[in-house]
This record gives structure tokens, sequence and C-alpha cells, in this order.
């Protein structure tokens, strides 16, 4: 429940601060909120795979965008923008983490984040504000990939693995 809260708060937040502050806060809100939304996402796959991952995280994305919508009715191209960006990158991120499947978790992490942030890059700055701004989409790649590998080593994911020199047996 922790994992969906923490989920749930960044996509809103970064939501809300992209109706008030506009384009200009794209950068901010990729490395704080939305790096956190793809390594929580990857969370979400483990906990939820075989279990209804698809409906669930459909779900999930849908009432992130609700949620911002409901708080502000000013926020609807936000809203609308956070939902494709979000579908159109967990897409990319499942694909990719379910790729890396035999690679240690920081990989499977880091490597669907890099993915699902390009695709988030592009799709959302082109939907909520209404053209494609290089700029700000590779500000907020670099943002959201960097984003999510802090957050990927804040939410410990570094420690559910043995370390490879520390598992290697003495002679």
């Amino acid at each position: 429940m922790v994992t969906i809260s923490l989920y749930l708060i960044a996509i809103v937040l970064a939501n809300l601060s992209s109706t008030f502050f506009g384009p200009s806060a794209s950068i901010a809100n990729a490395f704080l909120f939305i790096g956190l939304d793809l390594t929580t996402r990857d969370k979400l796959h483990e906990e939820w795979k075989n279990r209804g991952l698809v409906w669930k995280m459909g779900l999930l994305i849908a009432a992130g965008s609700l949620l911002s919508y409901l708080i502000n009715r000013n926020s609807a191209q936000i809203a609308i923008a956070s939902t494709l960006a979000f579908a159109a990158a967990a897409l990319t991120d499942g694909v990719v983490y379910h790729w890396l499947s035999d690679r240690t978790k920081m990989q499977k992490v880091n490597g669907s984040n890099a993915a699902s942030a390009l695709v988030d890059s592009v799709v959302f700055p082109t939907v909520a504000f209404g053209s494609l701004m290089p700029l700000i989409v590779i500000g907020q790649f670099a943002a959201k990939f960097f984003g999510g590998f802090l957050w990927s080593i804040l939410l410990r994911y570094h420690k559910e693995e043995p370390t490879p020199i520390l598992s290697q047996r003495r002679s």
C-alpha cells in the first residue's frame, strides 16, 4: 500500500505542479516525482507479476490523473497527457523489465527506467503543451533517468541482492 500511495502522490504532485508552473516545472518534476513513479512502477511490477499487473497498473495510472483533475479542474490537459505518457511508458517499461529478467534488480529497474523515461519525455510535454520541445524532452529524460536511479537507491533495491564482491567465496 505504501508503494501505491507513493506512486499516486508523485503523479498528483507532478500534474498539479505542471498545471501551475507549465513547462518550466517539467525538469524538476521529472527528477523528483517521475523518477519516483518509474521506480515504484518496477516495484509494483514485481508485486503484481502474474496477478493482474496490466489492469492494476492501468487503473493506477488513470487514478493519478483523475485525482489531479478532481483537485484542480484546470489540470485537464495535463491529466490527459499524464495518462497517455504513463500508459506508453508503462508498456515500454514492462517490456524492457521483462526482457531484462535475468539481470540484477538494479539493472532491471534502471534499464527499464531509461527506456520508459525516453517515451514519457517525448509524449508528456508534446501532449501537455501542444508541441514537441526538444530541450524539454532532453532535460526531462536526463532528470527522469537520474531521479529514477536515485530513487532506486533510496528505495533500497540494491539491498535485495548480495554485492558481487561479498558473495564470492574465499579460497
